[in-house]
């Protein structure tokens, strides 16, 4: 297969997937069903792009995070997906508000 057009897995895990919800209910109420799922799509597309380009978003700032391959995108200016690759398969751990103290967060998840 051509390299450009090879595919990689991209699996949304249980945390990502509340994280995805939630943030869904929070535009819904807000400001409606449209504006939802204009912030779901937005955060599927960029999904999709790591299917494609799973390296195309930075090693995490923190050096532990990096030494075990944890990347981050942004969506939006706004929102934070955690991922990581292993293998032929994107993880998608996290989706956190940026402005949230997030790599504490995860961290704390990560290695209570």
């Amino acid at each position: 297969m051509n390299e450009a057009a090879k595919r990689y897995s991209v699996r949304l895990l249980t945390p990502a997937q509340f994280d995805l919800e939630e943030i869904a209910q929070l535009y819904r109420s807000l400001a409606g069903a449209a504006s939802a799922r204009r912030i779901t799509d937005a955060i599927y597309d960029a999904l999709e792009q790591l299917s494609r380009f799973p390296l195309s978003g930075p090693v995490m700032r923190d050096r532990e995070l990096a030494a075990l391959g944890y990347r981050s995108i942004v969506v939006k200016r706004k929102y934070i997906v955690i991922y990581r690759l292993l293998g032929e398969t994107v993880f998608i751990y996290h989706i956190f508000d940026g402005r949230s103290d997030y790599p504490t967060l995860f961290r704390s998840e990560l290695f209570s």
